[in-house]
């Protein structure tokens, strides 16, 4: 048996004691002439509770992939899970039509180029017309709205990824079928930064603004720091809340569309403290009353931050404490 083990026991007993005595008149109390033991006070503290807030994680980049001109699909390059990079080819139309139209742009931007050169070249020494000049631009404009026109033709056969991410999901569409302007094909989503909106009361809400901390909690467990990056700045009458928008630090396992809860800012309350060596390892305290001590267990809350523990319930503010040895 411990040293502390035994020190705890012998009070223990002595309570009792103590306790055995409290029916005779008078209560034993301390003899003459000996000086009370040093004690700690339970004092009352102010403390700010976290508002837990439910919410769901989102990202800003998510969207659809959609075919925007029609065509048969040659070929499928990602799959369900497959991470992308901005730009990455998702999916591919067959061209080969596309390709034809815009050599053939090409050819007819270069003669008119060269035309035009002419002309240009003539004109300077007024030896074509201002008529023919006029139609010599103005088929080189033409010639080259027609190229920009048969590249852009070209290049809505290729599907890109728009941002990086990951493929979220996908249609059933697959290669060799027909496609029609507006089929969409796949769904990108970022992985980060993740974001989660909350409505917070009014009267909860003030001191909360854009930089304010706050903390992220997954539904298995996973906790991320997060900060508040815009705040609305009216009350939403229906509801009587402000909506602000967290964003998690970096480096968070968590995904998007996942139910999190958020804890934010703090409800103010007063609470019963005591510094922490004033409790004994099994959760006793030796209450110092009437110049005699009584063993009383206690229920802790949270660790304050000045190193003081919150006691919920089995002692009262202004109660002296003997300190427990340890």
């Amino acid at each position: 048996m411990t040293a502390r083990r035994s020190s705890w026991i012998a009070a223990f007993l002595a309570a009792l004691s103590c306790a055995a005595c409290a029916g005779r008149d008078e209560p034993d109390r301390a003899p003459a002439g000996r000086a009370d033991p040093a004690t700690l006070t339970a004092d009352t503290a102010t403390v700010a509770t976290p508002l837990s807030l439910p919410g769901q994680l989102y990202v800003e980049h998510d969207t659809w992939v959609y075919a925007r001109s029609a065509g048969v699909v040659e070929s499928l390059l990602v799959d369900l899970g497959s991470e992308v990079r901005a730009g990455d080819l998702l999916a591919q139309l067959e061209s080969t039509d596309q390709t034809i139209a815009f050599q053939q742009t090409d050819i007819a931007y270069d003669n008119a180029r060269r035309d035009v050169e002419r002309t240009r070249t003539l004109a300077r020494t007024h030896m074509v017309s201002a008529a023919d000049s006029e139609r010599s631009e103005l088929e080189f404009r033409r010639a080259d709205l027609g190229r920009q026109q048969a590249r852009r033709n070209l290049a809505l056969t290729r599907l890109s990824a728009p941002f990086a991410g990951v493929v979220a999901a996908r249609s059933a569409v697959r290669a060799g079928r027909l496609v029609a302007p507006g089929d969409s094909l796949f769904r990108i989503t970022a992985l980060a930064p993740l974001r989660v909106a909350v409505h917070v009361p009014e009267a909860a809400a003030r001191g909360i603004g854009v930089g304010s901390a706050g903390s992220v909690t997954g539904m298995e467990g996973s906790v991320a720091r997060a900060r508040v990056i815009r705040a609305s700045p009216s009350v939403d009458a229906a509801s009587g809340t402000r909506e602000f928008v967290l964003e998690l630090a970096a480096g968070s396992r968590m995904r998007p569309g996942g139910g999190v809860t958020v804890r934010l800012g703090g409800e103010r309350r007063t609470v019963v403290a005591v510094p922490a060596a004033a409790l004994a390892d099994s959760g006793y305290v030796l209450v110092w009353q009437e110049g005699r001590t009584t063993l009383r267990a206690v229920t802790l809350g949270a660790r304050l931050p000045d190193g003081r523990l919150e006691v919920t319930s089995g002692l009262s503010a202004g109660e002296r404490v003997v300190p427990a040895r340890r």
